[in-house]
């Protein structure tokens, strides 16, 4: 089966999936699902356009009419997905979806790692979701308001957070960087532009390094912190990419040394103590 032929049959399908009265078209049908004509109305494209690529005579669709179709038809991520690669061949660009919190799955996830922080951030460095050993040995991101659990604002605005860091030079290059590659990827949405502007007028620090133009993913790495209780402690990083959200990184700080990790230990008990 050819490209064409594969978009026509998936196109045909979701179609056929969906219930008209949702979406308050009525009238009697003789067979289910929505008309053409109401899902070229939905994705805002001609019937005749829609029709062709239904027949697979259509050619290959923009990327923004497979964006404009995979909302009319209400696909889920996946489905947006194979909806890209059986019409272009390349998989859609990610986009940032609500960053409000994660699964209960994913949270339990995060909470079995005892002893080894572990959080998720957005491409835009907002802290939505972390584990006790994090809440101990980095952030008690739970006693910080919802809108300042972000990494570059705390790194560049907030004093702590800076004297925490061993060195805080290249920890702030390598989150400026790892941000522009990311806004790069999701493309710069309100939040980015807002973060953008604000830091770049607070912080002298952040316009330089903004301007350097440095690109870096997060992948892997060394942390090291001076810890307010425990001193000194250092952590190696990995960074991992959320499977079903490309908009979120999971980030584990596994403790570089046996005196890290009972360093950590120590601190997570303080924790279990507390129960």
């Amino acid at each position: 089966m050819d490209q064409e032929s594969r978009l026509s049959a998936f196109l045909k399908d979701r179609r056929k999936r969906l219930d008209p009265a949702a979406f308050g078209f009525s009238g009697r049908r003789r067979t289910p699902g929505l008309r053409r004509e109401e899902v070229a109305q939905r994705a805002n494209i001609s019937t005749t356009w829609y029709t062709w690529l239904e027949q697979g005579r259509g050619g290959a669709p923009s990327p923004r009419v497979l964006e404009s179709l995979a909302d009319a038809l209400m696909l889920t991520d996946a489905e947006r997905e194979h909806l890209f690669l059986v019409g272009i061949g390349q998989p859609p660009k990610a986009r940032s979806a609500s960053s409000d919190g994660v699964t209960p799955r994913l949270q339990r996830f995060l909470d079995a790692l005892t002893s080894i922080p572990a959080t998720i951030a957005t491409p835009q460095w907002d802290i939505i979701a972390w584990n006790d050993a994090a809440r101990v040995a980095l952030t008690d991101y739970a006693a910080v308001p919802k809108d300042e659990r972000n990494i570059l604002r705390r790194m560049f605005l907030d004093h702590a957070t800076r004297e925490a860091q061993e060195d805080w030079e290249s920890v702030a290059r390598f989150l400026v960087a790892t941000f522009r590659a990311e806004t790069a990827r999701m493309g710069e949405d309100d939040r980015a532009g807002q973060l953008i502007a604000e830091l770049s007028t607070k912080s002298l620090e952040f316009a330089e390094m903004w301007a350097d133009n440095d690109v870096q993913t997060v992948g892997e790495g060394v942390k090291r912190i001076r810890h307010p209780l425990v001193g000194p402690i250092a952590f190696e990083f990995s960074s991992f990419t959320v499977d079903g959200r490309p908009d979120l990184k999971l980030v584990t700080y596994n403790p570089a040394g046996p005196d890290d990790a009972e360093k950590v230990r120590r601190l997570c008990q303080t924790i279990r103590a507390a129960i």
